[in-house]
């Protein structure tokens, strides 16, 4: 079996170039318009942003929306996107087109904002390094993810949806190798409900569902 290689990661957030939005319209058409980057950044990177508090919105566009804009209706329906959902952005990105223009075309005036408060549009990249730390046995995983750092988490739980063939975690994917025993936590696992999930709160919910299997070796 391969060893499970625990990996961290950083973000190195940028401007996207874009130029920010002031309103409804200019938030939609510059979504319209935007890379892929940006939309992943402000749906799937914000737990890991240096200035992320655990709002009740979970992407930035709900956020600003809330905050700024005080509109709370498109608030709500953005809130409850669920961008890991999506097979890809580019369909998460007329997903929200569709609720951006049906808000538009439902409000008889468009909020705005002054300078100073206007959503200016970022990407990051991830910046991914090894640890060192690595797992021989699936007993081992509890443990070692009590001691991952959110890096760790939000790389092997949440970034691996981007990059694994059946979008699923490093974790339960890495344990597919162990056979029958296995499968309860696997499917535990892949049941969470994460999307309003803090890291701290998903590194908790995967030490719990992982305990059980491994304080003994399954037979």
């Amino acid at each position: 079996m391969q060893p499970f290689l625990v990996k961290d990661c950083t973000l190195l957030i940028r401007m996207s170039g874009l130029a920010p939005a002031f309103n409804l319209r200019e938030l939609r058409d510059r979504i319209a318009s935007c890379s892929t980057d940006v939309i992943y950044h402000h749906f799937c990177e914000t737990l890991l942003a240096p200035t992320f508090d655990y709002p009740d919105f979970r992407n930035d566009f709900a956020l600003w929306v809330k905050r700024q804009l005080e509109e709370n209706v498109l608030a709500e329906r953005l809130g409850v996107i669920d961008p890991y959902g999506y097979p890809s952005m580019d369909v998460l990105r007329t997903d929200v087109l569709d609720i951006l223009d049906e808000r538009i075309n439902e409000l008889a005036f468009l909020p705005s904002v002054s300078p100073g408060h206007e959503f200016h549009f970022r990407e990051a990249v991830t910046v991914v390094y090894e640890t060192g730390a690595r797992l021989l046995r699936p007993e081992e995983m509890a443990d070692a993810i009590e001691q991952m750092t959110k890096g760790s988490i939000y790389f092997h739980f949440l970034e691996a949806r981007r990059r694994t063939l059946g979008r699923v975690d490093d974790f339960s994917l890495w344990l597919e190798d162990f056979g029958e025993p296995w499968v309860p936590a696997i499917m535990e696992i892949r049941s969470f409900d994460f999307l309003f999930q803090t890291l701290t709160e998903l590194r908790a919910d995967l030490i719990r569902a992982l305990k059980p299997y491994c304080t003994e070796k399954p037979l």
